[in-house]
């Protein structure tokens, strides 16, 4: 009897983006394993059919049919930070050990990283403990794995490691299959497209017809403040507009705490209303807001392409975005979107108010946006890709 296709993925157990992607290759009857790279507090409840391996014990902890919690217990989640505290490097090295223990007994055909700083390094690390051949090794760039923290110089060195020795490099934008190159990457670069995979666009079209760009009354803004995202300055940008959002409503999403608290000062300052999506709101909810959005921001120092920008295409808002995130291969300036600077909300301002007062930019923008969904965002179409990487690379 042949053996079935086996393929480990070393990732982010709670992250929707792990989640979206394992969700691509339920049909194809392959083994599919899923060893944590961070701290396992939970596992996504998208995510099924995966055997998960515990982060600290060579263990299978749950063969996944249907969505499920994984709650550490306090006693494994006590030492797990005292040792991250006090021993991190030596917490590192057991982990490493249980994957390569992992991968010694799974034997998988395709071992892939989804995301360098974390599962690109410890499979790096496992692959030192394991003397017998290596699976092929796939490793996907996330957001700014290359372009912010291969800038950063106690990590150039790792990045440069993980290129040599992986087989195959995926990432999201052609400027980082250019930074993968100049660190020395010299094998296989896997084709180019989003890792969150597409929309069902049939069925969005509807949502995102029934209002004109033009006759919306939403402003979307992106709520990261962190060591990427910029927020505040997105509100900011808005304060110096606010004599002509009167009638609009500024709605904020996946806001961190800063922004919350900013946000209360921005209301009592301007009188113009921010409304706060609860953090963990449904997918399809945030795209419907976007479709009521003449206006959706994004700011950040670093990122591949946001998957914000994309859901903003998708739903016909006028998408403004920093100049961070690959925009440039996805919209033209001044056209179909701005692409802005992350940290200067004098320079985006202006073009928050050319947008809410031009009507033809915004319908126009959205029907070449729209365009551009079809050709490059489709659903089945990125799922189509996706399993052709893996048969590919398996063959």
């Amino acid at each position: 009897m042949t053996k079935r296709k086996t393929i480990l993925f070393v990732a982010m157990p709670d992250s929707i983006h792990t989640a979206r992607w394992l969700e691509q290759l339920h049909e194809q009857g392959w083994d599919i394993h899923l060893f944590p790279s961070t701290l396992i507090t939970a596992l996504h409840s998208r995510i099924r059919q995966v055997t998960v391996h515990h982060f600290l014990y060579d263990q299978m902890i749950l063969q996944s049919d249907t969505p499920k919690n994984l709650i550490v217990s306090l006693f494994e989640r006590a030492v797990y930070g005292i040792l991250r505290r006090g021993l991190g490097q030596l917490l590192f090295v057991w982990r490493a050990k249980q994957l390569a223990k992992v991968i010694a007994r799974v034997q998988p055909d395709i071992i892939h990283s989804l995301e360098i700083q974390h599962a690109g390094y410890l499979t790096l690390a496992a692959k030192k403990w394991l003397k017998a051949e290596f699976p092929s090794w796939i490793v996907t760039n996330w957001g700014s794995d290359i372009f912010l923290f291969g800038q950063l110089p106690e990590h150039q060195e790792k990045i440069r490691l993980v290129l040599e020795q992986c087989d195959y490099y995926a990432c999201e934008c052609q400027r980082d299959v250019r930074l993968a190159k100049a660190f020395g990457f010299n094998k296989t670069v896997l084709p180019v497209f989003p890792n969150t995979g597409g929309f069902e666009l049939n069925k969005l079209e509807k949502v995102r017809r029934q209002q004109l760009t033009s006759t919306r009354k939403v402003i979307m803004l992106k709520g990261y403040q962190h060591f990427a995202g910029r927020a505040l300055v997105g509100l900011a940008a808005l304060a110096l507009c606010a004599d002509v959002l009167q009638d609009y409503t500024v709605v904020i999403y996946s806001a961190s705490k800063p922004v919350l608290k900013a946000a209360k000062l921005w209301t009592q300052q301007t009188g113009i209303v921010i409304k706060i999506i609860p953090q963990g709101t449904a997918h399809d909810d945030i795209l419907a807001l976007h479709g009521l959005a003449r206006i959706s921001i994004g700011l950040s120092i670093s990122d591949a392409i946001s998957t914000s920008l994309l859901e903003a295409m998708v739903m016909g808002a006028f998408p403004i975005q920093s100049c961070t995130a690959c925009a440039d291969e996805w919209i033209e300036h001044g056209v179909s979107g701005a692409i802005v600077p992350a940290k200067e909300s004098e320079i985006i301002a202006p073009w928050i108010r050319k947008a809410l007062s031009d009507d033809e930019l915004v319908n126009h923008a959205a029907q070449l946006n729209w365009q551009t969904a079809l050709a490059r965002l489709d659903g089945e179409m990125l799922k189509q890709k996706t399993i052709n990487i893996y048969q590919t690379v398996m063959q």
